[in-house]
């Protein structure tokens, strides 16, 4: 935080939090120098996700984030994010050999821990053996969670939005209803029946849902869906192409998230970054992905 801008100026400059973050009224409390994530009470999600014209934009780490010497897809790494600034989660579940449900970006271990080979080559014991790896390839202390594990972590703290990897859907609804998580948990769907197929089984779920086109637009729309269960995934940036589509979904009260995970992120000096990221907030997208989302925290800080 910099500059002479009140501490109530920085919360509306950065997301508008009146109602709050996920799930909860969250606030930016001063607490050693640094800013912490404080709940003040329960809300609905449908209506903090809820687009509201008001400009404020949330932040979205992806994979978890992967921040300088934190893993991504790591309880650590999420805690290390919210120390710093409010966010939600896009985690990655995928199947061990005896079907525990983990969490890992890759179908393969290399990347990101000391082991190798296949995921679902494993057992869950047999994955704690394993250490994970930061985003500079250094072996950390930390291991590979569960889906359980960051589920109950995530109450009172954040959302999780679990990406479709090799996980049935039909597990992860399991999992969601023996921990009560609807609150918790956000799902990216691609299709319209997999809208449909956890809408039919939690009604009151938020999803992001891709809708990067019409006729994605049109396939979400007939699943029946409604959209205020929904954010939406609309690609890289907002632009020419997709501006028609942006104003529509909007006109439904959904928020339009972009990800810079692939792009922005991708270039080398923080400041080439922050230049980047003051480009596309311009373009004024409602929630941001980024692998390095405390660099988009404070570029929010300095528009």
């Amino acid at each position: 935080m910099r500059g002479s801008k009140s501490f109530c100026e920085i919360l509306k400059i950065v997301f508008i939090f009146s109602a709050c973050l996920l799930l909860g009224n969250f606030s930016i409390a001063q607490s050693s120098g640094k800013p912490s994530l404080n709940i003040l009470k329960y809300t609905d999600p449908h209506d903090f996700f809820k687009y509201k014209d008001d400009g404020s934009v949330l932040i979205s780490g992806h994979r978890g984030g992967r921040e300088k010497g934190y893993p991504e897809n790591s309880i650590e790494g999420f805690q290390n994010v919210l120390q710093q600034t409010p966010a939600f989660f896009e985690i990655d579940p995928r199947l061990t050999k005896d079907s525990v449900i983990v969490l890992m970006h890759d179908e393969t271990l290399d990347r990101t821990t000391t082991g190798k080979g296949l995921v679902s080559d494993y057992t869950w014991k047999q994955l704690q053996s394993f250490r994970l790896k930061d985003s500079d390839g250094n072996v950390t202390v930390f291991s590979i969670p569960t889906l359980e594990d960051v589920i109950l972590w995530s109450k009172g703290k954040t959302v999780v939005n679990l990406d479709k990897k090799d996980v049935p859907m039909k597990m992860i609804a399991s999992l969601i209803k023996k921990l009560d998580a609807v609150n918790q948990v956000m799902l990216t769907v691609h299709t319209g029946s997999q809208a449909r197929y956890y809408y039919d089984r939690f009604p009151g779920i938020m999803m992001s849902a891709f809708v990067r086109t019409t006729f994605e637009y049109e396939e979400m729309e007939i699943s029946g869906v409604p959209w205020q269960n929904m954010i939406a995934y609309i690609g890289g940036t907002i632009n020419t192409a997709n501006l028609k589509i942006v104003d529509l979904l909007h006109s439904k009260g959904v928020r339009c998230m972009i990800s810079v995970a692939s792009t922005q992120d991708q270039l080398e000096t923080s400041m080439d970054r922050r230049k980047a990221y003051l480009n596309e907030i311009s373009k004024k997208p409602d929630i941001i992905e980024s692998d390095m989302p405390t660099e988009i925290a404070s570029a929010l800080i300095s528009r």
